[in-house]
């Protein structure tokens, strides 16, 4: 009886080691990262509010916009490229694979510049719900993708390893609307 206990806790203590909180950086880059693929609740709820809060969405176009990230997400690649430590903190350079929403705006932008009739209502006035449609499906519709270098800092805190707060170029990276052009 005492040997088949032991083998019992053996396997729960050696199941059990493995199974939990995060306990390297890398790990707690990509239990985060998976949440963004996986569409989590947490991570819809932050772009619900994102969505919701931005007054340069047109209310028509939100639930447009919310298709576009979740699918942004969705099909997000990514690879652990390195990990530094600094005591309780630590770097990881992971380099992701979106798609290039930026790129699809910028055309969208351009053959409004070439094409401004065609964003016209019938009285001949520049209808701006026109274009945002125009640019949104411009977005929904990309296939092409672009490579982006995060820099995570991850801090341990009680044993356990925790992503900080991405910068606001992460997420735009995340989101595939970085501004690569400008940062040449």
């Amino acid at each position: 009886m005492k040997k088949i206990l032991w083998v019992f806790l053996s396997i729960f203590l050696v199941c059990g080691c493995t199974i939990g909180p995060a306990n390297t950086p890398t790990k707690a880059v990509e239990e985060y990262l998976d949440r963004y693929i996986n569409n989590d609740d947490v991570i819809l709820a932050e772009l619900d509010e994102y969505v919701q809060g931005n007054s340069a969405i047109l209310d028509e176009h939100k639930d447009t916009y919310k298709e576009v990230l979740r699918k942004q997400y969705g099909d997000l690649k990514y690879e652990i490229k390195e990990e530094t430590y600094n005591g309780d903190t630590a770097n990881v350079e992971v380099k992701i694979t979106v798609y290039d929403l930026h790129t699809a705006q910028i055309e969208a932008q351009d053959y409004l510049t070439n094409h401004p009739e065609e964003f016209n209502d019938e009285d001949g006035n520049y209808n701006e719900k026109k274009f945002m449609k125009y640019r949104l499906d411009k977005m929904k519709d990309t296939t092409k993708t672009v490579d982006y270098t995060l820099n995570l800092t991850v801090q341990k805190n009680n044993n356990i390893w925790e992503v900080n707060q991405l910068s606001n170029d992460d997420l735009q990276k995340i989101h595939g609307i970085y501004n690569y052009d400008a940062s040449e």
